[in-house]
């Protein structure tokens, strides 16, 4: 069975550029929620990483990090393109929602 021109266009739904830039974000945001959990200094990893840098009590929940993240970027995305009136909010540790 041949796929129609119709259905290929549908199949690139993000540019290249577009892509890119999510992942890079989405990175990002991880990046910077391992830091709060598992960093008490050198967040920016200026010198080589070292003992002292690392709490000795982690505080947080790595868990909901990354699918919070995810769903704040594409939905965020969404708004922009959409100009839609929304925002999304985070209640709690790990509970996110789309409010209108």
């Amino acid at each position: 069975m041949e796929i129609s021109n119709k259905t290929k266009q549908n199949t690139n739904l993000l540019s290249d550029n577009e892509l890119h830039s999510i992942n890079a974000y989405w990175q990002a945001c991880n990046y910077i929620a391992a830091g709060m959990i598992y960093l008490q200094d050198n967040p920016l990893l200026q010198q080589p990483l070292a003992p002292e840098h690392i709490k000795k009590r982690l505080l947080g929940h790595w868990g909901s990090s990354p699918g919070l993240s995810f769903m704040y970027i594409h939905i965020n995305r969404l708004i922009n393109k959409y100009d839609l009136d929304a925002i999304f909010l985070v209640k709690g540790q790990v509970m996110g929602r789309l409010a209108f």
